[in-house]
């Protein structure tokens, strides 16, 4: 018996589970980046209260 096709969909699982992975921490890195960008943005265009708001 032969469990040439069995390993090759276990490394296709293996691998696709590896860079699924690897996506899930690049995209939540970029959207803390957009958000801290977005927060910064914000913050300069604020309008000035005053003390009585």
């Amino acid at each position: 018996m032969d469990a040439t096709p069995l390993n090759n969909l276990v490394l296709t699982i293996v691998f696709a589970a590896i860079a699924l992975y690897t996506l899930y921490f690049v995209v939540r890195a970029g959207v803390r980046d957009g958000i801290l960008q977005a927060s910064k943005l914000t913050d300069k265009a604020a309008s000035p209260r005053t003390p009585n708001d």
